[in-house]
Formats: structure tokens, C-alpha cells, sequence
């Protein structure tokens, strides 16, 4: 348990819904960096990466639309179904977000051993396949 604990305590971050930088939450950057590496993404094909309902979904987008970071149009396939895509303003704070990120990152693995890195990382991936795997068979998550 106190892994699971300790796990949870730091990873408050990236669950909590206020913003990080540049005025925008986890949740967002991870929509953000979803629409910006396919150019245009569609809302269906989001609320699958996401692994969210989709009212969830929508009610994370729906603040970067506000914020003139993303345009949701009618797909031209299907009038009922929505493609995002990034404005100009979504690509530079996608941009910036990810700086800011990447800064955090490398200062949390420069607090790992440098000739520890490599298996830490290697046991934190195998850690979240089993928790995934045991998750769809656990009647308490």
C-alpha cells in the first residue's frame, strides 16, 4: 500500500484541474499534444486516447475551444462527427507547455541515479501494464 500511496500523493499533478502552465491543466496538454502530432484529430478518435466517458471529454475540450486554442468543425465524412484541430495559439502554448514539461521531466530524472535511470524507467512501464492488466479484472476500480 505504500506504493500505491506514495504513487498517488505525486501524481496529484497530473490529475488535478488546475492549470500547470500557461494557463492550462494536464488533461488539456495531453488533448493539446494528441491534436497537434495528427494535425487533425477527431473527437471520437480523442475520447479512445483518452480512455474517459465522453461527456469528460468534451467538457476538456470545451475550455481550450473557449480559449481560442482549438476549433472543433463538423468532419467532412460524417456531419455528425467533430474534428479538432489546433489554432494558431494552440501550436505555441502546445509549444511552451512542452518546454515547461520537459524542464519538470529532466529535473525528476536527474533526482534518479544516472546508472539507475534506465531500469527505474523499465520497471515503472512493467508496474503500469500489471496495474492496467489487474485493473479489468479487480470488481473494487
Amino acid at each position: 500500500m505504500e506504493v500505491f500511496g506514495g504513487l498517488s500523493q505525486v501524481m496529484r499533478c497530473c490529475c488535478q484541474d488546475g492549470a500547470f502552465c500557461e494557463g492550462v491543466t494536464f488533461h488539456q496538454f495531453l488533448i493539446l499534444d494528441a491534436v497537434a502530432k495528427e494535425k487533425e484529430l477527431h473527437m471520437a478518435d480523442l475520447h479512445k486516447l483518452l480512455s474517459v466517458e465522453k461527456s469528460t471529454t468534451t467538457r476538456l475540450v470545451n475550455p481550450l475551444i473557449k480559449k481560442g486554442l482549438i476549433k472543433r468543425e463538423k468532419a467532412a465524412h460524417d456531419s455528425r462527427a467533430v474534428k479538432l484541430s489546433l489554432t494558431k495559439e494552440g501550436r505555441e502554448t502546445h509549444k511552451k507547455v512542452l518546454v515547461c514539461l520537459t524542464d519538470f521531466f529532466e529535473r525528476a530524472l536527474g533526482n534518479i541515479p544516472s546508472k539507475k535511470r534506465t531500469d527505474v524507467l523499465e520497471s515503472v512501464k512493467i508496474f503500469i501494464t500489471a496495474i492496467k492488466n489487474s485493473a479489468d479484472s479487480c470488481s473494487c476500480y
